[in-house]
């Protein structure tokens, strides 16, 4: 982000708490304001600390970047009390589209199609068992207010829903404080497909195309690739449009990602909506590399105001993408974080090499946030080019100190199922299974 709003002449603030004193955001934004302790409860959840270095600062707009407080409807409404930009869709929007069960209504309103399921929250398990039946076994208990695969829960069979729906109310409520759940058709070996979209103030709308997050650990994406590998053309224009209509439909402004199950089991492949994220995403950079967009620019030219200045029209599909998350984690034992200090951190370059990291040598991992340390992208003119070139890159990729996730993404190259591009977000458990 600071390089982006840097290249349109606007200066930043970075917030950070006490144990990112020595990151690279807090060197290199133009200022930098201590919001708290580790705990992220008491800095970057902080909203009020938060809002008072934006004031005290003389800063006019806040960007939440992909985490914390980046769907936050509250925090959001928050910033405009306070005469301060949101760098994002609107409060309403954020929580219409927050809200799963509320996002799946919305879709079916806008004409996109959902997969089979109850029509609003469940109340009982008892409810869920009817519901269940009328739509046919497997089905997913999903938490209203979920991601990341919390709140989640399948039932193979009646049996087992009782219990299953009582879980994912259990883990709702302790991950999001809402217990609220709904009920979904199980589909066995969907892809997992993604559809960027810009959108300005005046509703004008693009789509950036597709990426494919289908090779996952536990709902927890792993690898994104854009462009599909099974889309036809006509089918990424109906999921482009069906994502810009649902976009139009809650008044969207900026970026977002609406994802889709894509299921090609039966006769004419299918997509289902399943959730919008209403921010920038961590796999976003894929979808810049294949268009030359780039969205975080996009997203602070539309918040002042600014038209979007491209049309559908303007963008070709010229270049393939994939990104691989490289995480602090180690996959030999669960994919266990693994913070530490990085004693050696060597990135690749070359050409088509994109790097986006805060790491480097001599730099500390804490125990307190996320395990990715590094977004490695890697484009060239076809797929296969690109995995060629991948496995080049995760070769020189030299970090040492921590367990990372560089050998677990230079298997998966090696997997021929992943070489051909047919996979689904069973990958894992069906390719690795000793790491499912």
């Amino acid at each position: 982000m600071i390089r982006s709003a840097r290249e349109l002449g606007v200066a930043t603030v970075a917030v950070y708490s006490q144990a990112d004193v020595a990151s690279r955001p807090v060197r290199e934004a133009d200022e930098a304001v201590c919001i708290g302790p580790a705990a992220s409860a008491q800095s970057y959840l902080n909203q009020t600390a938060i809002i008072m270095a934006a004031l005290t600062t003389g800063a006019e707009a806040i960007h939440p970047g992909y985490g914390f407080l980046a769907e936050n409807a509250d925090f959001a409404a928050l910033c405009a009390d306070e005469g301060l930009v949101f760098i994002g869709p609107s409060p309403d929007a954020i929580a219409r589209m927050g809200n799963k069960n509320v996002a799946r209504q919305t879709a079916t309103d806008a004409g996109v199609p959902t997969v089979p399921g109850s029509d609003g929250a469940l109340e009982s398990a008892e409810e869920a068992l009817m519901v269940a039946e009328k739509i046919g076994y497997p089905v997913l208990v999903k938490a209203s207010a979920g991601g990341g695969g919390k709140g989640m829960r399948l039932a193979e069979e009646s049996d087992l829903l009782p219990h299953q729906f009582v879980a994912a109310k259990t883990e709702a409520k302790a991950a999001f404080g809402d217990d609220t759940v709904y009920l979904e058709k199980y589909l066995g070996r969907p892809k997992h497909i993604e559809i960027q979209i810009l959108v300005d103030r005046d509703g004008r709308g693009v789509y950036l195309f597709e990426r494919d997050c289908s090779v996952q650990r536990r709902h927890q994406k792993l690898i994104e690739e854009a462009p599909s590998s099974v889309l036809t053309p006509q089918l990424r224009e109906e999921m482009g449009q069906a994502a810009l209509r649902l976009a139009a439909t809650v008044g969207y402004e900026g970026a977002g990602t609406v994802e889709f199950l894509y299921d090609d089991s039966g006769s004419v492949p299918r997509f289902y909506f399943m959730e919008m994220n209403t921010r920038v995403q961590v796999e976003h950079p894929v979808s810049e590399q294949i268009t030359g967009v780039d969205i975080i620019a996009a997203q602070i030219r539309i918040a002042a105001g600014q038209p979007l200045g491209i049309t559908q029209d303007d963008l070709r599909l010229t270049s393939h993408a994939i990104e691989f998350r490289i995480n602090a984690e180690d996959p030999a034992a669960g994919f266990r974080p693994s913070p530490g200090i990085a004693t050696k951190f060597v990135p690749p370059g070359g050409f088509g090499i994109r790097v986006d990291t805060h790491l480097e040598t001599g730099a500390s991992v804490p125990p307190y946030y996320d395990s990715l340390i590094a977004k490695l992208i890697v484009s060239g003119r076809t797929r296969f080019e690109t995995i060629a070139r991948a496995r080049r890159a995760l070769a020189e990729f030299e970090v040492e100190g921590l367990a990372t996730t560089i050998d677990f993404h230079r298997s998966v190259l090696e997997v021929p199922a992943f070489v051909a591009g047919d996979y689904r977000t069973d990958f894992i458990e069906e390719e690795m299974p000793e790491l499912g």
